[in-house]
């Protein structure tokens, strides 16, 4: 019988191509693909829970009607925790109990509870700049540098992270320069307001909303805009992506898997990071700005990385400095619902059923805390700014008082609810309520003066 010869390096070679392949490796689950609805209603399943509390309405002939009444507001207040009482009833009496002991319970207790924890895992970032261009703001010449932030995603390929940042640095600085980091919003979310307002009101809304920009580098300072939504999208069905579902590789959370804001948290974070390595650049002085949603996201920032010099909270109500026992416009069941529970983590929602707030065991006061002895400056209006309530975050902010003090900071200056557009800067914690709606604009000027004192 004929022996066939059978050539032994092709064989080899087969085996080595075999062995280097991708399918040789186990395949990588596709990301899930669910609702914010579906989300939400698989996560009430994972806690057990049957229904949430009603939310509150903007209608006052609702039933269910936000409360806009003071008489009625602090019912909840006797449940307030307070910030130098530990869990086990011992109370902070000096600096190294607050850093030892107190600042690392709350923190596990916010991450649990309020907004996920980061995990352990999640990967690096690469800055790249993709551009620098001469331009100007206002009369005044800037360099603008455009940055993408790559995360790793070789362990999970079929997730992109690419975390969109622009540094704007006056056009001559004599050295390292302050920079103001705001949370912020892309080219498509102006275009949704453009195509709902005339022409006019755009131009008036956009221009009062970029004026800030001017009146930081008139300074001589920097400004950067980090595009929240390129971390995370800011919806339930975009869990399963972002840099949330990236680290899950596609699939649903946890029920203390981090949130929306704590996601942004962490982009602010990693823009830190860069500044870190720009020349131009005095990352230990770097302010955190943030309004409405980007403002709770900027406190979290604040609250949770300690490089951040000082921040600017605008208009952050319910799930960032507003107090969350404080029955005054948005409340628990607003923020556990459907359209916004992906800010918070899983767990937070069983404090919309079958827990109440006063179960509750960290305050929004205990947030503010965790940025002492750095200086925070907290803003709203007055005239269509009631949901987040500006009354419950000047008092969350007097309640984060005792840690100020206790760290050598100087607090509020002053106990009552000040009138609108009365400033308190002189302390470290400063509060103002400016006379317009929803908007940071009123407060930029008074902010830079505040924050002038540090930088």
């Amino acid at each position: 019988m004929e022996r066939k010869f059978i050539p032994l390096i092709p064989i080899a070679v087969f085996m080595f191509v075999l062995l280097q392949t991708p399918d040789a490796l186990p395949a990588q689950p596709v990301p899930v693909a669910l609702s914010s609805e579906q989300d939400h209603a698989r996560m009430m399943k994972l806690l057990n829970i049957q229904t949430l509390r009603r939310w509150a309405d903007w209608d006052p002939a609702s039933p269910h009607a936000a409360n806009f009444d003071e008489s009625k507001a602090n019912e909840h207040l006797n449940t307030l925790p307070d910030v130098l009482v530990m869990a086990n009833g011992d109370r902070v009496k000096t600096q190294t109990d607050w850093w030892q002991r107190r600042r690392p319970e709350l923190v596990a207790l916010f991450e649990r509870e309020i907004y996920g924890r980061v995990p352990d895992n999640v990967p690096e970032v690469t800055w790249k700049v993709l551009s620098i261009d001469d331009d100007k703001v206002g009369d005044l010449p800037v360099i603008r540098k455009k940055l993408s932030g790559k995360v790793d995603n070789s362990a999970y390929p079929l997730i992109d992270v690419d975390i969109e940042l622009t540094l704007t640095l006056p056009a001559k600085t004599p050295g390292e320069v302050p920079v103001l980091l705001a949370l912020s919003v892309n080219e498509a979310f102006w275009e949704m307001f453009r195509q709902r307002m005339s022409e006019e009101q755009f131009n008036a809304m956009h221009s009062q909303a970029q004026q800030w920009k001017h009146q930081v580098v008139k300074k001589g300072w920097a400004y950067a805009e980090l595009i929240a939504t390129s971390v995370q999208a800011d919806d339930g069905a975009g869990l399963t992506r972002g840099i949330i579902g990236l680290v899950n590789k596609g699939q649903p959370r946890d029920p203390g898997d981090w949130g929306a804001l704590r996601a942004w948290a962490w982009g602010a974070s990693r823009a830190l990071d860069y500044f870190d390595t720009d020349k131009h650049v005095d990352a230990d002085r770097v302010a955190v700005h943030g309004h409405s949603r980007y403002g709770k996201a900027a406190l979290v920032a604040m609250a949770f990385d300690r490089r951040f010099a000082a921040a600017y909270i605008s208009s952050s109500g319910e799930a960032g400095a507003k107090l969350w026992r404080r029955n005054f416009g948005e409340q628990v069941g607003n923020i556990a619902g459907s359209g916004e529970y992906h800010w918070m983590a899983g767990n937070f929602l069983k404090y919309a059923g079958p827990l109440s707030v006063d179960d509750l065991p960290v305050d929004a006061h205990q947030l503010i805390a965790l940025c002492a002895p750095r200086p925070v400056f907290i803003g709203a209006g007055n005239r269509g700014d009631e949901w987040v309530d500006p009354k419950g975050m000047f008092l969350a902010a007097l309640h984060a008082d005792p840690v100020y003090r206790l760290l050598g900071a100087k607090p509020i200056e002053q106990q009552r609810f000040p009138p609108v557009e009365t400033a308190l800067t002189e302390g470290e914690l400063a509060f103002r309520q400016h006379n317009e709606g929803h908007t940071p604009a009123p407060n930029w000027e008074i902010f830079l003066t505040f924050v002038d004192r540090y930088f």
